[in-house]
């Protein structure tokens, strides 16, 4: 992460009601980031999508399973604010920032396993 022009987004799907990850994806912010997200959910015939307003949601949901709003997405919110918090690579301003795009994935993806999916690797 060089720069602020090399900004990776953490794509994150939760179960609505119960809080627990179903699958992630540290991509850019683009329509490719969230097709791949939107197949590793497949497997769990989700019925109701909730975001924010971007665009990618609007051009590869369907508008009947799609609602938009903030009141949905503050578990999501929640959850990005610890990582934030937790990890201090992430941190721009500190000594510990990772400037490579390799140790960020590695160490969101390490933490988000063990956190969520309880597994040590």
């Amino acid at each position: 992460m060089q720069s602020k022009q090399q900004q990776r987004w953490l794509w994150h799907a939760i179960d609505h009601n119960s809080g627990v990850v179903l699958a992630y994806v540290l991509a850019p912010r683009h329509d490719e980031a969230f097709v791949k997200l939107k197949a590793l959910l497949e497997p769990f015939e989700i019925t109701h999508f909730y975001s924010d307003g971007w665009g990618a949601y609007e051009r590869h949901l369907d508008t009947a399973i799609h609602m938009i709003g903030k009141r949905n997405t503050q578990n999501i919110e929640r959850k990005h604010l610890t990582l934030r918090t937790r990890i201090k690579r992430l941190a721009r301003k500190t000594i510990c920032f990772s400037k490579s795009e390799q140790m960020h994935n590695i160490v969101i993806g390490l933490f988000i396993n063990r956190e969520e999916f309880g597994l040590v690797i």
